[in-house]
Parts: structure tokens; sequence; C-alpha cells
């Protein structure tokens, strides 16, 4: 471990973690918990020593400039902290790095031992998984747990997964042996158009993360940028029928498998979104809030001509990661 900074005393501290490469489809985690950082100034602490987790013929350092100094940049996983104000102030653990190529167990060990130190309350990890799910849609997000008492509390479902895990699975059943309370957070993104950025999908994990912990989460210029997402593959899929009547065949799968998303539960859960964005005292994000699922429905068209997501293939070119399908 190589400390930065030293360990800060924190209030009420949640760990929020999240990791690139196969718990991350459309980069839609690891950029949920980068848009924590960048929106509450985040001071990175400390810093896993990458030479005992990563292989750097998987994931190579990068050399950059600094002042006409070229320096090196190694992969590895880093902890910062922010904290939450408000009446009841609180402070995040962010975890944002790389899947680690060897040593998971010790990998586990050094951030549970972290979140020993500062007093951790409660670990929630994100994740994102390929899946058979329409753009045009709400972002299917799962919650699951593997304590069946914390399922019952925070009204999660209990894992019941059984195949290959990633990190994000290896990290949540450390924690429930550790004794430690372990969430995750799974956004489903379409196959599709499975290429990041996914900001329709990183806005729907922050939403059901701001639902979770009970915080104000500043979504920025997400709400823009996932309208702005939606509509640019709205325009790919028309251009090409097959993909577009695929789509359809999605949409009505997922219509009639999900009607009860119009329930009276589902409506109170995003009016009390709505209450506690206007009591945090900050403005309604340009265009109205996001929706339960981030699918912009309240948002309005952004013609700022932001760049589109590359043409999804068609159907058949390419299968999903059907085994992460079912992860944790």
């Amino acid at each position: 471990m190589i400390e930065l900074e030293g360990v800060p005393e924190l209030i009420d501290p949640v760990m929020v973690a999240a990791f690139e490469g196969w718990n991350d489809a459309g980069d839609a985690a690891s950029t949920a918990v980068a848009h924590l950082d960048k929106e509450w100034k985040g001071e990175v602490f400390a810093a896993l020593d990458a030479e005992d987790y990563y292989d750097f013929q998987v994931n190579r350092p990068t050399v950059w400039l600094d002042g006409g100094v070229r320096k090196i940049t190694w992969p590895t996983t880093r902890l910062s902290v922010v904290r939450v104000g408000g009446d009841k102030p609180r402070d995040l653990v962010l975890v944002r790095g790389i899947e680690p190529s060897m040593r998971w167990r010790s990998f586990c060990n050094e951030l549970l031992g972290f979140a020993h130190e500062l007093g951790v309350e409660l670990v929630v990890i994100l994740g994102a998984l390929l899946g058979d799910t329409p753009h045009t849609r709400p972002v299917p997000i799962s919650g699951t747990t593997s304590d069946p008492d914390l399922a019952q509390r925070m009204d999660l479902e209990e894992t019941k997964y059984e195949g290959p895990t990633g990190i994000v699975g290896v990290l949540q059943e450390a924690c429930t042996h550790a004794g430690v309370p372990a969430v995750s957070l799974w956004a489903a993104v379409p196959h599709y158009v499975s290429q990041p950025p996914n900001p329709k999908a990183t806005l729907a994990l922050l939403n059901r993360l701001e639902d979770l912990i009970d915080v104000r989460i500043p979504l920025g210029e997400l709400p823009e940028d996932a309208r702005a997402w939606q509509v640019g593959v709205d325009q790919l899929a028309a251009e090409d029928t097959e993909v577009a009547e695929y789509v359809q065949t999605l949409e009505e799968a997922r219509d009639t498998a999900e009607l009860p998303e119009a329930t009276g539960e589902a409506i109170a859960r995003e009016f009390e979104r709505y209450l506690r964005r206007r009591d945090g005292g900050g403005p309604t994000p340009p265009g109205g809030h996001a929706t339960e699922g981030g699918d912009g429905t309240y948002l309005r068209d952004n013609p700022s001509g932001r760049p589109r997501p590359p043409k999804p293939p068609k159907p058949g070119g390419g299968g999903t990661d059907d085994e992460e399908s079912s992860e944790e």
C-alpha cells in the first residue's frame, strides 16, 4: 500500500467502488465513481501498489510529459474521500481502479483493511453488464447482497448466482465473510451498443445509489448527456432496418415482462427523489431531472452536436456476455 496523504477521520462513511474491465460494460460503473469524485472534488489519500496486482503487459503504464519531464502513470486502484454536505453530512470513500490481474484475495483484504480502519458502515460496489435490453427504455438496475437481513432491510435481492465471477463478486463475498455489509448495484447495458461511454447507464446507477444511501448526488451534465446519447442511438438504429426491428422486439419483450415498473411503488420512489433534490437546495438539472431508470423522459433534446456513439452491429454479429447477465 502506498500512503499518499494519510487516513482522514470520517463521518458515517460509505465505501463506493467500481473497477474497469469485465465488470464495467460501457464504462458505466467506473464513470459513475469518477463523476462522484469530480463533482465533490475528491482527495486521493491512498493507492494500492501496482506491482502487487497488475500484469503490465495486460494493463500497460502510460508515459506523459509534465513541464518537459517524462513521467509514468501506473495502472492501479486509488482511494479518495469526499464529504456530502447538508443537514446530515457524511463521507464517501471512493474506490476506483482496474480489475486486478492477480492476487485477488490479497487485493480484497487490503481494501477491507481500509474499510475497517475508516469505520466504513456499508460497501456499495457498482457494476455493469451486457444484456438484452433496449436503449429506449429505462436502464434496468439490480441491487443484490449475500446478506439476507440486509436484503430485507434495504429492499434488495439475495443473490443466488452460480458461475464465473469478477472482482465485484469476489469483493462482495469478502465483505460478507468479514462481517462488512455489502451491496452490488448492476446496470444492464444494451449489447448492441456496448461501446463506451454510456451516460444513460451511469445516470441510472447514480440514481439507484442515491436512493440506497439517501444522499443527493449532483448530476451535472449527465442528464443532458444521457438524452443526447439516446437520441444519437435512435438515429443510428433508424438507419438500419434490421437493428430497428430488433430494438422493437426487445421493447415488446421488456414492456410485457416489466409492467410492474409502473406501480405505485416506483412512482413513489421517483417522487421521493424529486423531494430530496428540491429540499437539498440545488436547482433541478436543465430540462428537468432524470427518471427512475435514467431514460430522460423529462429532459429536453440536446442540439449541441455531441459525438454520437458508433453504429451498433447487426443482431447476431456478436454475442452477449451471458455469463455476466446473472452476476451478483
